[in-house]
């Protein structure tokens, strides 16, 4: 099949989290299977023009209430040679520092236009190369009106008379909602305001208007799939993902084993397998000396890495008067260690934490190989999501021996086993409510198993490590859906 991903970001030209990781993972998955994928995204200023090969001529693009006109770049996606990507190159749209938004301004005022831009530039780019997909994959609400557009604009032109649409949520908190007013920005006509779901309100929701339009939609795992028709997940849409349950499916993201393998990690200071866990000391030792924590092999070290806002759970742990990890570095023997950044607040008490705790140390940032070495270095690796669609860190934690301390809640409840005191099965700890009590008791259930347990700890690491995480069963999940997206929408069997 011919698909096109549309998507504000891809790693390794732009991350903001997880999404950009998906993407570029699953199209090169599916490219290994045999599939013609390309990606489509912005050329953000900080993606050197340099490294990239210019096509020739300008792209006229429909958008707001005329026609820009952009640059489009193209290279291959690093280590999956066959699937090229696109950018599109228009300074004033994307030129800035910062995808969605800055620390100032978190979500830009022209995000409507920038990323209407985008998906009727992602369109145009087919018709520039001669190449129309069998299916437009289109990711989270920056890339819902591509749906729209396949739906109620392109199926019109013979070209795309044969092409289905998939759009998929990777987290409903962010909808890209906007006032009325901004429609005219999106390069449609007004009928479609409520023809294609956009009215939400009296303003624009992107988000459901790519839920309305797509022929099928996934969201990141079935637990989430799930979570997502409850008006306790549904963010105000779990009305209408009810109804069109028939569409909705959840695939697990897999784990990209070429750059997140702990036998041949090249950020790593020693290797190391589930038959021979030697190097994972050596890394252990390597966290301790970075954070300056005592090089202590007997005591368990907790790790988080993540976003410091409130969707991770993020209070329950810091929070001033509230926080349980004061009570873990107080009363229990171990060292804790994180890495990220969000939340002003966050970032402040964690600060302020790390000059009255010797054992707990933080960088706020984010930095790609030292997440490598915490997740490899680390004993345990603590999620307290409020909700968490899918997560990465606990499948990079697993096959790197490292046992997530979780709620059960979404893509968690579906990759983590929890532990079985009895038999010493599972791949790591679990919880249901998020209260601070909750997090401390568990951390605590876990430190426990380690110190008294150390046959279950070993069992429940190589589990964890020789679990199959890779993208291929995930990309035959998406086959079917995108067979099933080629039915509905264009009647097409396969």
């Amino acid at each position: 099949m011919k698909i096109l991903m549309v998507s504000a970001e891809a790693v390794p030209f732009a991350k903001t989290g997880g999404l950009a990781d998906a993407v570029s993972a699953l199209a090169g998955s599916l490219s290994k299977l045999g599939h013609d994928v390309k990606i489509v995204m912005p050329r953000y200023y900080k993606i050197d023009r340099k490294k990239l090969q210019k096509l020739e001529g300008p792209l006229g693009v429909p958008v707001g209430t005329g026609q820009e006109w952009t640059a489009v770049y193209t290279t291959t996606l690093p280590g999956f040679e066959k699937v090229n990507v696109y950018f599109l190159d228009h300074e004033n749209c994307f030129g800035r520092d910062g995808v969605y938004g800055t620390k100032s301004e978190p979500d830009f005022f022209d995000n409507p236009y920038r990323f209407s831009l985008l998906c009727h530039g992602a369109l145009q780019v087919c018709n520039k190369l001669g190449w129309f997909p069998d299916i437009v994959h289109a990711h989270d609400w920056s890339a819902a009106l591509a749906p729209v557009l396949v739906k109620h604009v392109c199926r019109t032109q013979e070209a795309f008379k044969k092409t289905a649409s998939v759009f998929t949520i990777h987290n409903m908190g962010y909808q890209g909602v906007y006032g009325k007013d901004k429609f005219n920005d999106l390069g449609i006509d007004w009928n479609l305001y409520y023809g294609a779901g956009f009215e939400r309100n009296g303003a624009i929701n992107f988000l459901q208007a790519g839920i309305s339009s797509a022929d099928m939609v996934t969201t990141v795992s079935p637990t989430y799939a799930r979570e997502i028709q409850t008006p306790e997940g549904g963010f105000g849409l779990d009305g209408l993902l009810r109804v069109r349950s028939d569409v909705v499916k959840g695939i697990v993201n897999g784990v990209d084993t070429e750059i997140w393998n702990p036998e041949k990690d090249p950020a790593l200071p020693a290797n190391f397998s589930s038959k021979d866990m030697s190097g994972k000391a050596e890394c252990k030792r390597a966290l301790q000396q970075y954070f300056g924590l005592p090089e202590r092999e007997d005591v368990p070290v907790i790790a988080m890495i993540g976003r410091l806002v409130s969707q991770k759970g993020i209070a329950e742990v810091i929070a001033p008067n509230y926080g349980c990890l004061w009570g873990i570095c107080k009363s229990v023997d171990v060292q804790v260690v994180l890495l990220g950044s969000g939340d002003r607040w966050a970032e402040d008490e964690i600060n302020s934490l790390q000059k009255k705790l010797p054992n707990f140390r933080a960088k706020i940032g984010y930095n790609e190989k030292l997440s490598h070495l915490i997740e490899a270095g680390a004993d345990f690796f603590l999620m307290p999501s409020q909700y968490e669609p899918c997560g990465l860190n606990q499948l990079y934690s697993e096959l790197y021996g490292t046992l997530p301390i979780v709620r059960r809640t979404g893509g968690l409840a579906d990759t983590v086993q929890n532990y079985n005191e009895q038999t010493g099965e599972g791949t790591g700890f679990m919880f249901d409510n998020l209260t601070p009590q909750a997090v401390y008791d568990t951390v605590g259930w876990a430190v426990y198993a380690y110190y008294n347990k150390k046959d279950h700890i070993r069992q429940m690491q190589k589990r964890a490590m020789e679990q199959d995480f890779t993208w291929t069963n995930s990309c035959r999940q998406y086959e079917e859906v995108y067979k099933e997206a080629l039915l509905r929408g264009c009647g097409i069997k396969l």
